[in-house]
């Protein structure tokens, strides 16, 4: 059970320990699931940028697509990277749980969460120019400025969030943060590397 005065999308902002020792106990929720959820709509929508897609599809097929697609992967991704986390620890002498884990990635990732709103904010203001790597230099000097804004506070709040995971790993694990940051690069390649390879894998049948 949680603390009754916990106010976890509040506290984890400034306070990821507590909120994570408050958490420990918990089973995985519908709330985890829905922060991993948010999470990979929001990688989803970065990648989209990083892809330009907004030259080939609408605002609305991208955010669809997010909606539809990257929230499914937002929570089989936070699966696979708690299992992940979870084992590598182990070498490292921490002793959490799967869902402890779980509640970190889930909750750390509040701050890139918030930048959920800002991407769909955008988006309707300004259209396709949004999900372009690199707008073109017609459009208007405002429209550039929203563009720097939203892209430099969605940049900032992953990196916010990043921070929190480290720190609730650290927490969690009982391990120092150096180590704790170790443990999310690593766990982070090794989950990407294992990606590539399902991909390849998948690529693969489908060709055949």
């Amino acid at each position: 059970m949680t603390h009754p005065s916990l106010r976890p999308f509040h506290d984890v902002w400034l306070r990821p320990r507590y909120v994570f020792r408050e958490l420990a106990n918990s089973p995985i929720g519908g709330i985890d699931y829905l922060l991993a959820a948010a999470q990979g709509m929001v990688n989803w929508l970065a990648l989209a940028r990083g892809e330009s897609l907004g030259k080939s599809l609408s605002v609305l097929q991208i955010i669809g697509t997010a909606f539809a697609f990257g929230s499914i992967a937002g929570v089989l991704s936070f699966l696979l990277m708690a299992e992940v986390y979870r084992r590598l620890a182990r070498s490292l002498g921490g002793t959490a749980s799967r869902a402890q884990v779980f509640h970190v990635l889930a909750y750390s990732g509040i701050p890139m969460v918030a930048s959920l709103g800002a991407w769909v904010l955008t988006a309707c203001l300004v259209g396709e120019p949004v999900f372009l790597e690199t707008p073109s230099a017609d459009l208007d000097r405002f429209v550039h400025l929203l563009l720097g804004v939203q892209f430099t506070a969605h940049v900032a709040l992953v990196l916010w969030s990043g921070l929190l995971q480290i720190m609730g790993l650290s927490e969690i694990e009982r391990i120092s943060v150096p180590r704790a940051l170790g443990l999310c690069l690593f766990g982070q390649i090794l989950v990407a590397f294992l990606a590539v390879v399902l991909a390849l894998i998948l690529q693969g049948g489908q060709s055949s």
